[in-house]
């Protein structure tokens, strides 16, 4: 029995006997029964109070009146309505009626399988006098014997039609001992492998090659094992590996059963899961003597089958008749099903997911071929779990939203390839020749349809879709087939629906993050009108959160507080890094253009980017490659290449001056305060000094005003220190601080964020030595929070670096450790901690005056500290994805809801 049959009625134990009654842990639970046999009591018993539904409560919530048999009709829309809702979310849902007649059956046998659960029966069948003694009891009872008596008699009419009506497994109770001595057994479906986390080899289909098969499997570093005659009967990898078939090992090649030996012996001895594939199914039909039109290869399997023992035969019969239609494994992020599987059927069970598991969907149209055109599922694809198919057979695999087709046509003569999870790497073997001539040529696959996309407008946002659709066209031109880079389609780039409305993005490491519809309409303008080419757009570096307020005087930011914050966290080793006056920028640098080409499809002879905090490019083009060009250079002087084993890296980094972003800022803004204010008190000064001369007391507001023009000149003086003249490359200076990320020209790379920071400043340092002249250091100091001779010698050393001849702008104190984890869960990335004149810039000339530093001390830093926190885990999460060669549309998801949250109403200031 499969949880994907029918189960055939089982009867209880004698009494008193313990009996566990097996239910999927995501099913439909119909608990059937007259009035009086225990259903509400039984399900709160073995249920949860949110998983049970009544109809008697929703008579309630519709009447006020749970006997209020008026209002039946009305429940249960109510109850169906819930239920239907719950089963979306993939939620065990009991449904607490009497339903003994089958049409009250029927639509909950239908809602079950609308949403592709098993719906399950447990019938309490209790004697007719125990039903009759429990309802005389209850006095909102009122209805006679006769009413119970009809029900009985109804639910002993119907019980032996309970699997034909569809129900999948049937659980029937016959006494009070039997349901007081129940259980609830709750079973995985046995698509469900969440628990078996690779990593694995998924191969595609087969069809009977099995010289390629062997082949392939000693590529992939497999050792062979083989029965008396020399036949290879299993496989088994050195490093645990396993093999995943997705389906049809049978058919149209020369040795099916050769094939069939090997794949049954692996699944035999765990080194191997198979899917079923609709060869698999058809032949099956015709081995148990079903009509089957012999087609499609068939007749070669039948035949060469026909030449084994009939043991053999009836063990190959089991075999393929055992297969499921698809596996979810790695904690839902790995799908393995013949044609595919759209994300609404990943770990359901219902014969629409079975069919679409096996033959995949058609248009209902015919090619020039006379064969099915498939219905382009995996353009619309938008699920997070990796889907990995086969059954259409292209000339090349292509990643298409995080989909996979294995099918390279290998009886056709193409190649038989495996995909490498999680590293994604592929690995072929071509066909020795071709076995098998197909209806449509390889080379004629045509390619998927391109994705409805931008013409459809999230319904939770009044946007005119033209006007959306007009937005997001700045984001990039499809690439011509030649430049797009590997693993990566036209319509990976983001659409309409993938950043309109309420939105959650799941991260690995800070949980759901959710963007508010407003803000994304805030990022949408922002991504579509200016934001860098997006093949470029992998992160974006998030903002940060300063300490907690300083009581000191004069101060309102002090390192004590940063140091307290890490301690209390559980976070002691920290690590203090000098916070440039600059401008933040992500950089992608590429080793060379046929990097830049195959790996991010730029065909326009770029080789990289500087991106600031809101996703724009940093410079014009031409200076942009004249910056990467030197960074290329430096990162070939310091070996960083070699040493990464990299085509390309990702660089948190500040470049300098401030002036050379923020120009118009300086002068409409900081230089005007500061000229006008110089202008004006020094007058003020000598006009009150005048006065004073006389003999009139301003002695106060000489003084204040004295004391705002020394404020006005060492407001001037703290922007003045990090402006510069820029021509070009001349004056340019770039501190990295942080590798993001690395990884080659093709496959999987990785990120870099897990290193302790001394490690990322010991990169930064041979830079700077390979370049000096553009690259600068960035000054550490290593300090242990609990230790107050470390924190005291700490603060000394920010003390010198922020003094106003120094001219430092701050520093950032960071876990010494890449990522670290506190008692609350992942610490803070850092928090910076900005000098006591540097801030003038931020709060104005006079901010230190008491009374206003009295006020700046009563600022909210909740949110600040919750944008930075959320803003840093998208980072990674985009990172994370770019690194391991996700669908674009994945990566910029993360990097959207970053824009987004900048949007939040967070004081600017923090």
């Amino acid at each position: 029995m499969t949880l994907e049959e029918p189960e055939k009625m089982t009867e209880g134990p004698e009494p008193a006997t313990p009996v566990a009654l097996d239910i999927p842990e995501t099913c439909l639970v119909v608990l059937v029964g007259v009035s009086g046999s225990g259903k509400s009591t039984f399900a709160r018993t073995h249920f949860a109070p949110t998983q049970v539904l009544s109809s008697d409560f929703c008579r309630g919530l519709v009447a006020d009146d749970e006997n209020d048999q008026a209002a039946t009709g009305d429940a249960f829309e109510v109850l169906h309505y819930i239920a239907g809702k719950r089963l979306a979310a993939g939620r065990l849902t009991v449904v607490d009626a009497t339903n003994v007649q089958s049409r009250a059956r029927q639509p909950l046998v239908e809602l079950a399988r609308r949403h592709d659960v098993l719906p399950v029966a447990i019938v309490l069948d209790l004697p007719e006098q125990v039903c009759l003694a429990r309802n005389s009891a209850r006095p909102d009872r009122d209805f006679g014997a006769a009413v119970i008596r009809r029900q009985r008699s109804e639910l002993r009419r119907s019980m032996k039609g309970l699997a034909r009506e569809g129900f999948r497994r049937v659980h029937v109770l016959r006494s009070e001992a039997e349901v007081a001595a129940a259980t609830i057994s709750y079973t995985r479906l046995f698509t469900d492998l969440r628990h078996e986390t690779g990593p694995f080899d998924v191969i595609g289909d087969v069809h009977g090659c099995r010289a390629e098969l062997e082949g392939l499997l000693v590529k992939l570093g497999y050792e062979l094992s083989r029965d008396d005659a020399g036949r290879p009967v299993g496989a088994s990898h050195p490093e645990g590996r396993r093999v995943i078939y997705v389906g049809d090992l049978v058919d149209r090649g020369p040795d099916t059963p050769g094939v069939l030996r090997l794949a049954m012996g692996m699944v035999a001895d765990g080194t191997a899961f198979a899917v079923r594939g609709n060869h698999e199914d058809k032949l099956v039909r015709a081995l148990a003597g079903k009509k089957v039109t012999i087609g499609h290869g068939l007749a070669e399997s039948l035949e060469q089958l026909g030449a084994q023992s009939a043991e053999f035969r009836a063990q190959a019969t089991e075999f393929c008749d055992g297969l499921i239609a698809h596996y979810v494994l790695d904690g839902g992020r790995l799908v393995v099903a013949h044609a595919g599987l759209k994300e609404v059927y990943h770990g359901r069970a219902s014969a629409r997911v079975r069919s679409f598991a096996l033959y995949g969907d058609t248009t209902g149209e015919t090619d020039a071929y006379g064969l099915p055109v498939r219905y382009p599922w995996a353009n619309e694809y938008r699920g997070k779990a990796t889907v990995l198919y086969g059954h259409t057979p292209v000339p090349e695999p292509e990643w298409i939203n995080n989909t996979l087709c294995l099918d390279t046509g290998c009886v056709f003569g193409g190649a038989l390839t495996a995909l490498r999870y999680p590293e994604r790497e592929l690995v072929s073997l071509p066909a020795a020749r071709v076995y098998f001539e197909p209806a449509r040529p390889l080379a004629d696959q045509p390619p998927p349809t391109d994705s409805p996309g931008l013409s459809e407008a999230a319904p939770s946002v009044d946007v005119d879709p033209a006007s959306a659709e007009a937005l997001l066209a700045p984001l990039g031109p499809a690439l011509p087939a030649a430049a797009r880079p590997a693993g990566h389609r036209a319509d990976d780039l983001l659409d309409i629906t993938d950043v309109l409305g309420r939105r959650i993005v799941e991260t690995r490491h800070g949980g759901r993050v959710q963007v508010q519809p407003e803000n994304a309409l805030a990022a949408l303008e922002v991504m579509s009108r200016f934001a860098v080419d997006p093949r470029w757009l992998v992160y974006l570096p998030p903002t940060m959160s300063p300490p907690p307020t300083s009581s000191l005087p004069g101060y309102l930011e002090h390192p004590l507080e940063a140091f307290e914050t890490y301690r209390a966290d559980g976070v002691d080793d920290l690590l203090c890094e000098e916070k440039h006056m600059g401008s933040r920028a992500a950089v992608v640098v590429c080793r060379d253009q046929g990097v830049a080409t195959a790996r991010f499809g730029a065909g326009d002879g770029t080789t990289g980017a500087i991106v600031t905090r809101t996703g724009r490019p940093f410079f014009a083009p031409e200076l942009t490659e004249q910056v990467l060009a030197r960074l290329r250079a430096a990162a070939t002087v310091a070996g960083l290449w070699e040493q990464l084993d990299a085509g390309w890296l990702v660089l948190d980094a500040e470049i300098m001056p401030w002036s050379a972003k923020a120009t118009e800022l300086i002068s409409r803004q900081y230089a005007a305060a500061g000229a006008a204010a110089r202008g004006a008190l020094p007058a003020a000064v000598a006009a009150l000094a005048a006065t004073a001369e006389r003999g009139i007391d301003v002695a106060d507001l000489l003084a204040k005003t004295r004391d705002r023009l020394d404020n006005a000149v060492a407001f001037t003086h703290a922007y003045r220190r990090y402006c510069w003249p820029v021509d070009g490359l001349d004056g340019l200076k770039i501190a990295p601080f942080q590798l993001l990320a690395a990884g080659p020209a093709s496959g999987a790379g990785a990120t870099q964020v897990d290193h302790p920071h001394s490690w990322q400043l010991a990169l930064a340092d041979r830079l700077v030595a390979a370049d000096p002249e553009l690259v600068v250091t960035t000054r550490r100091y290593a300090v242990r929070a609990s230790d107050p001779a470390s924190v005291a010698a700490a603060v000394t050393w920010w003390e010198d670096l922020t003094d106003p001849r120094a001219g430092g702008e701050g520093m950032v104190v960071k876990p010494a450790a890449g990522l670290a984890r506190g008692s609350r869960g992942l610490a803070l990335p850092g928090i910076k901690v900005r000098g006591r004149e540097y801030l003038r810039i931020i709060y104005g000339p006079d901010y230190t005056r008491p009374e206003n530093l009295d006020r700046l001390r009563v600022r909210g830093l909740g949110r600040k500290r919750s944008l930075a926190f959320r803003e840093f885990a998208l980072g990674l999460e985009a990172l994370e994805r770019a690194a391991a060669g996700e669908p674009l549309w994945r990566v910029h998801e993360c990097v959207f809801a970053i824009l987004a949250l900048e949007s939040e109403a967070v004081d600017p200031r923090l």
